[in-house]
């Protein structure tokens, strides 16, 4: 409900840049699809969008992709590849249900 009503008043009052933290984590696969592709809809039309994700659907729409590496109490920003993204969040989701 809470990402159906930002993106109703996304389209009523649109804001430059949102920032959205894992906001497919609970929704089934055939609804995170559907919410990657409004992101995706609304991206092309201008909005930039910054997600965290576990999921493949929002990694496969995206038009960058940064991964996080912690080593040493040091975190690092890297960019990777889809293949690189999909196989990591791939390797996140063995043990958990789809």
């Amino acid at each position: 409900v809470a990402v159906a009503l930002i993106f109703a008043i996304q389209r009523c009052d649109p804001m430059p840049f949102y920032l959205f933290d894992e906001i497919d984590a609970a929704l089934d696969p055939q609804y995170r699809t559907a919410v990657a592709a409004m992101v995706r809809a609304q991206a092309d039309a201008g909005t930039q969008f910054i997600t965290t994700t576990f999921r493949p659907e929002l990694v496969k729409v995206a038009g960058c992709i940064q991964g996080v590496q912690h080593s040493h109490k040091v975190s690092t920003v890297r960019e990777v590849t889809l293949d690189e993204a999909l196989n990591f969040v791939g390797d996140a989701m063995i043990g958990t249900s789809q």
